[in-house]
Order: C-alpha cells, then sequence, then structure tokens
C-alpha cells in the first residue's frame, strides 16, 4: 500500500504539472477527480504498477497484486494477480496453474505467460496451491477451484468479467486445468473452510500444455515410445503420481478412477472447448495421454483443438513461445 501512495503522490503531482492547479469552477477539475478516484480504487485493490519479461524478452508494463489470499487454510492458497494498465471495460480473464510435479514449483514460474497475456488484454491470475506431502489430492484440485471461486467473488473490485474465465496450466498444473474442466460443475469435494462455496468454479476453455490424465497407464506408454528406463518411475512408491494420491497407483485403482479428468466426462454435461498440446518425444508425460484425453472429451460432445508438436519434450523443452500465438488465438475464440 505504501508504495502505491508513493506512486499516485508522484502521478498527482504530474497531473497538476499537465493540467494546472484545479480550483472550483476552472481548470480541469473533472480530470483531475476522475485521476484521483481511480488511485484510489487502485490503493484499495493493493494493485501497483510494475513490469514483466513477456516470451520475446520485452518489458510489459502492468499493474499486480501479489500474494493476494484466496482462502486461509494453508499458506501455500495465494495467487499474483497481473492487469493491463488500460483495460477496455471489464477484463477476460486466465487462471494460470504451475507445473512441478505436485511437489514444486511456483506461480513465479509462469510470469512470462502472464506478462504476454496481458498485452492481448487478459486479466492473469498466477496461482499457487498446496502441494505434497501437504497437498494430497483432492487438495490441489480443491485449491484451484477455491481460487476461482475467490476471482469470481471479487471481480468488481479488479474489474474482471464473471463470466469471462479461461484456465491454463502446464504439466502438474495442466492436470489441475484438466480437472477444472471437466470437475468445476461438481461441488464435491469443494471445502466450505476455503470460502465463497456458492460461487461457480467453472471456466469456458481449458489450455492443456503436456498434463496427465490417466495415471496407471504412463510408464506402459513411455516404453512403448522407446524411453529410458530412468523415466518408468509413475508406478513406483515415489512416482509423482503416487505421491499425489497418497498411495502407489499400482494399489489403489479405485482413487486412480476419481483422480481421472475423464471420469466426470459424459454425464450428460458437455466439457468446456480444450487446447492439447504435447510434444511427441516427452519422455516425461507420454504424448498419448492427451491423445486419450482429446478422445475422451469429443465422445462427450466437447471441442477440442489437440496439437502434437515433432521432437518437442516436456517443460523447459516445450516450445511455449512458439505456440503462443495459437493459444492466445484459442483463447481469444471461446474466452473473450
Amino acid at each position: 500500500m505504501h508504495a502505491v501512495t508513493i506512486w499516485a503522490s508522484q502521478e498527482l503531482r504530474e497531473s497538476s504539472r499537465r493540467f494546472g492547479r484545479a480550483t472550483p469552477g476552472r481548470g480541469h477539475r473533472p480530470a483531475a477527480v476522475g485521476l484521483i478516484a481511480a488511485l484510489v480504487a487502485l490503493a484499495v485493490a493493493g494493485c501497483q504498477p510494475t513490469t514483466l519479461v513477456g516470451f520475446n524478452g520485452s518489458r510489459v508494463a502492468l499493474y499486480e497484486d501479489r500474494d493476494v489470499a484466496y482462502a486461509s487454510v494453508s499458506p501455500a492458497q495465494r495467487l499474483d494477480l497481473y492487469r493491463p494498465l488500460h483495460p477496455d471495460g471489464k477484463l477476460p480473464v486466465v487462471v494460470l496453474i504451475h507445473g512441478g510435479g505436485f511437489i514444486g514449483g511456483d506461480k513465479s514460474d509462469l510470469d512470462d505467460t502472464a506478462a504476454s497475456l496481458v498485452t492481448h488484454g487478459y486479466a492473469v491470475a498466477n496461482v499457487n496451491y498446496r502441494l505434497v506431502p501437504e497437498g494430497v489430492f483432492p487438495a490441489p484440485v480443491v485449491d484451484v477451484k477455491a481460487a476461482i471461486r475467490w476471482l469470481r467473488a471479487n471481480a468488481a473490485g479488479y474489474d474482471l468479467d464473471p463470466a469471462r474465465f479461461g484456465a491454463l496450466g502446464e504439466s502438474a498444473g495442466a492436470y489441475l486445468a484438466e480437472m477444472v474442466g471437466t470437475w468445476g460443475h461438481v461441488a464435491s469435494p469443494d471445502d466450505a473452510a476455503l470460502g465463497n462455496i456458492n460461487v461457480p468454479s467453472t471456466v469456458r476453455a481449458v489450455v492443456d500444455l503436456f498434463g496427465p490424465v490417466d495415471f496407471t497407464a504412463i510408464d506402459g506408454q513411455l516404453r512403448a515410445d522407446g524411453c529410458p528406463a530412468s523415466a518408468l518411475t509413475h508406478d513406483s512408491p515415489s512416482g509423482y503420481e503416487s505421491r499425489l494420491l497418497g498411495h502407489q497407483i499400482t494399489t489403489v485403482p479405485g482413487l486412480v478412477w476419481l483422480a481421472n479428468p475423464l471420469t466426470y466426462v459424459g454425464s450428460g454435461q458437455v466439457p468446456p472447448p480444450f487446447d492439447i498440446e504435447h510434444g511427441q518425444a516427452d519422455c516425461t508425460v507420454p504424448y498419448q495421454q492427451s491423445e486419450e484425453l482429446a478422445n475422451g472429451l469429443r465422445a462427450a460432445g466437447g471441442q477440442v483443438d489437440l496439437t502434437v508438436v515433432p521432437g518437442a519434450g516436456h517443460g523447459a523443452s516445450y516450445p511455449r513461445g512458439d505456440r503462443f500465438p495459437a493459444i492466445v488465438a484459442f483463447l481469444d475464440r471461446y474466452v473473450r
């Protein structure tokens, strides 16, 4: 708040130089009053101007509100909200969900994506969620849904459009985006202690970048793709998915079924549009996982754009920057 106050006073001094001293009935008093009102609104919301680096290396000027608590059950339940400096009406929102195998990662990992989306007129919320061992399934899913509810409940204070929300995730974050897309309309197992329980957590579209779907099929698909033996760890007790579920996945088929986003597809609820992207050379999460998800969504009447990129791998080995124009085009089509 202190930084916002300093910035506001500087802006007001500059305004005085531009417009002259405002006196009753003279000068540019309406403009000055409007500026003051805007600055007060930003201070109340906690926003302050900053810059982030986008995909092309350019610095993007935007408003930020960092480490906002969307719930109070865990210190992990925080988000960073970024908005354009000069919004044109209520803003569409993209919720970004970082990866990290459910055991690591941070909301700042996707700041380049956030900056690039802001230049296209989106508000962006980078979301943290409970990680293993605190965040055993379904806690991370419940957290992301709670973040969406909080953003909707507080939309008016940030000029957000509560009707235009999308989700974008990478790897483990893509899995959580999948679950929001297919499970967002289901109240169970949402936790009332996280707040805003009667606010919807649905989204209009999902961007899924190389996320897992069918946990017990991963190692077999990696083996068929010729991936090294060192990659075949998903079935082990220490595998990412086993740690997420709190049990070795080969011993809890019922829990694996509950954790599969396709479990919640085809029950009369048409899923939102999905943009699914995967590297064909991915030896962390095989591209067949995305093909399986696309087939299931289409069978339920969903609209799916599936792109398998030859030679591309996982995480930093996937060409997010090159694919960004197609991702924005998808979001513009279904969220904007």
